[in-house]
């Protein structure tokens, strides 16, 4: 009797659930340095404007329990995991323009914006 076994096929990498920009991950080491020492930067999606969601950042002084940690390039940022799905391969950056300054998201799940910018929809 011949017995073969198959091997499962590999399975492919997931992408990263978040990334950091060289701006933001300085922008935010400069925050943790400063006011907000020994907290952490806590990023939820909430509903909220036309197009239904919004990201949403907070401070906290520790992770909770449903919190995922990423780190990148040496910052450390917490991710509410209701909002993982939403996400997953999105890139955090940190713009300074000449009328405003913050961070800003590059999402590959988001089908649409609002037109004001203020929510997104996947």
């Amino acid at each position: 009797m011949n017995a073969t076994i198959e091997a499962k096929p590999a399975r492919r990498a997931l992408p990263p659930l978040m990334s950091l920009t060289d701006g933001a991950a300085e922008r935010l080491k400069g925050l943790y340095a400063k006011g907000e020492q020994g907290k952490f930067l806590r990023i939820a999606v909430k509903t909220k404007g036309c197009s239904g969601l919004a990201y949403d950042l907070s401070w906290v002084d520790a992770p909770s329990a449903g919190d995922e940690s990423v780190t990148d390039k040496d910052v450390t940022v917490l991710v509410d995991r209701k909002a993982t799905l939403f996400l997953i391969g999105t890139v955090m950056d940190y713009e300074v323009k000449t009328m405003s300054a913050g961070f800003t998201f590059t999402n590959p799940n988001e089908k649409g914006r609002c037109g004001c910018g203020e929510s997104f929809h996947v």
